[in-house]
């Protein structure tokens, strides 16, 4: 007589080891610190803003930091900074660079002022043309990383070149000064408002950084766009072989930057009342720094529009804070340097939460 067959249980699959390094938390834990990465740039942002507060000195008994012109400054100054790290934002993510955008900055401030001033044309007109010569060398960089395989580092430090030499061929190596009015070599008064603010509180650039980086962030949340972006970030030849346009994306995203670096360089020329094409210098590197502290990955395929914003006003808040105080400008720099280093270093401890 045959013995019945006793219940089969299955077995359950091993639990998959750590990585080596990796630091094992409890469920609870591994959520908390999850969401400590994703916000960590609201985090610094927060915990700066704080610490500003603390350390401003005070005028008449009231803090220094806190005054409504204060604040006005520290917008005003982030908004091009912010709006060429938007761009950058996009060509990071699919794990690019684009070191020409101080660059196209000064090229479009140039622009800007030669074709009110020299040439006579109206605000709209120039608009139009600055941006599409920013599109276009951006769309160009975009191109040949994409046809000829070059490394993006290397297309857009020679774009850098290109675009510094092109600017000093158009203005004759000068800066050219911006006066308004309506008679010849001078500009629209009408442009002069990018150095205005609404009502008295809310500086023009900054609401323009404001609608652009709302936008950019709607536009990765929300499109198939985004999730090429992010898709060819993570893995080339895998979005490639899922039918992502690869190139196509890859130009559009340079495109992108180099159009918003115009837009920056417009209204640089607005609130300087001049094009030189010395303008720019450095801004590639305050890009990439707020795009980091961000918590975008330079790797590629991780990162956040909202991080990006916040990093830039962290940046922001902190380089005013540190004049307000009277810090020595070299001391400055290495303050940045090191928020730079402590925020790259976090994305590297991220993967390693297990």
């Amino acid at each position: 007589m045959n013995s019945p067959n006793p219940t089969t249980v299955a077995a359950s699959p091993p639990e998959t080891p750590p990585r080596r390094g990796a630091i094992r938390l409890p469920k609870d834990r591994h959520a908390i610190v999850d969401n400590f990465f994703r916000f960590q740039s609201l985090f610094g942002l927060v915990a700066v803003f704080v610490i500003a507060i603390a350390v401003s000195p005070s005028r008449n008994g009231e803090n220094v930091f806190l005054s409504s012109g204060n604040l006005a400054n520290i917008v005003r100054a982030v908004s091009e900074i912010g709006i060429i790290a938007v761009g950058m934002t996009f060509v990071i993510l699919i794990g690019g660079i684009d070191l020409s955008v101080g660059a196209v900055l000064g090229l479009a401030a140039v622009g800007s002022a030669t074709l009110m001033v020299d040439s006579g044309l109206g605000i709209v007109p120039t608009v139009l043309i600055v941006l599409f010569i920013g599109t276009a060398f951006g769309a160009t960089q975009g191109a040949i990383v994409a046809r000829l395989g070059i490394q993006s580092f290397i297309v857009t430090l020679a774009g850098l070149q290109a675009a510094r030499g092109i600017a000093r061929m158009w203005s004759g190596g000068l800066g050219i000064p911006i006066a308004y009015g309506d008679g010849p070599q001078e500009a629209p008064e009408a442009f002069s408002l990018l150095s205005g603010s609404i009502n008295g509180v809310l500086p023009v650039p900054a609401l323009i950084f404001l609608a652009i980086g709302v936008g950019a962030l709607l536009v990765l949340r929300s499109t198939a766009f985004a999730r090429h972006v992010y898709a060819i970030g993570g893995n080339e030849k895998a979005a490639r072989l899922s039918g992502v346009p690869v190139r196509r994306v890859r130009v559009t995203v340079f495109a992108i930057s180099g159009l918003l670096a115009a837009l920056a360089g417009i209204i640089h020329a607005g609130q300087l009342n001049q094009g030189s094409p010395n303008d720019g210098a450095g801004y590639e590197l305050d890009a990439i720094a707020a795009v980091v502290i961000g918590g975008t990955s330079l790797a590629g395929g991780s990162g956040s529009m909202g991080g990006t914003i916040a990093g830039a006003l962290l940046l922001g808040i902190l380089n005013n804070i540190l004049a307000l105080n009277n810090i020595d400008a070299n001391v400055q720099l290495v303050v940045k340097g090191l928020v730079i280093v402590a925020a790259a270093a976090l994305q590297r401890l991220r993967p390693r939460i297990a």
